[in-house]
């Protein structure tokens, strides 16, 4: 935005980094759309805070004997994914309420610019509202497939998750699955040359 300082993320003065990105949402956002844009940021904070409380308890994994390379792994997440969150899934929800104000407000000083605006705007909500519509594809395969909140209370309460033959019928799926291939490639021994 013109004219306005970049404020988000907070960062502490000390600190030789700025913030990237300006937003407001009492100001940019309309009001009658400020309550879910805040209740979307309040997820991908929810989601951050997830990442890190996996970094802190494979942190005490590997302290108790686990696997080192699963706290590297949280460390990755958390330092990779939560930026990534919201440049490529709340920055676009933002946008598209943003741009929408934006468009609208732009009509009473040029129309055919106005009109052009609206491109994006329209862009933007589709990838906002495609986005939406992935994750309830995916939930609802998920629920498809037999998964639900009392199948797991119940395999986690019997211990069928811990033996081996329930683990791999996990990976045998009827109907549309992966294809299985036939053979194993067979590489060249050390030093041996390729075909």
């Amino acid at each position: 935005m013109p004219g306005k300082e970049n404020n988000f993320p907070p960062l502490p003065g000390f600190l030789p980094l700025r913030p990237c990105f300006y937003q407001n949402v009492t100001e940019e956002i309309p009001a009658e759309h400020q309550v879910l844009v805040k209740r979307i940021y309040r997820l991908w904070l929810f989601y951050c805070l997830t990442l890190a409380v996996n970094l802190a308890v494979c942190l005490l994994w590997w302290v108790a004997g686990g696997a080192g390379a699963n706290f590297g792994l949280a460390l990755l997440w958390l330092l990779l994914f939560s930026p990534c969150a919201y440049v490529c899934w709340f920055r676009p929800a933002y946008k598209a309420f943003r741009g929408w104000l934006a468009a609208v407000g732009f009509f009473q000083v040029r129309v055919w610019a106005a009109v052009f605006m609206l491109v994006p705007a329209v862009m933007f909500t589709v990838a906002a509202a495609a986005m939406a519509f992935v994750i309830l594809k995916v939930h609802r395969i998920y629920r498809g497939g037999g998964g639900s909140l009392q199948k797991a209370q119940t395999e986690w309460s019997s211990g069928t998750w811990r033996d081996p033959p329930s683990r791999e019928a996990q990976f045998n799926f009827s109907g549309n699955s992966l294809p299985e291939y036939p053979t194993v490639p067979s590489y060249p021994a050390a030093g041996g040359q390729w075909p």
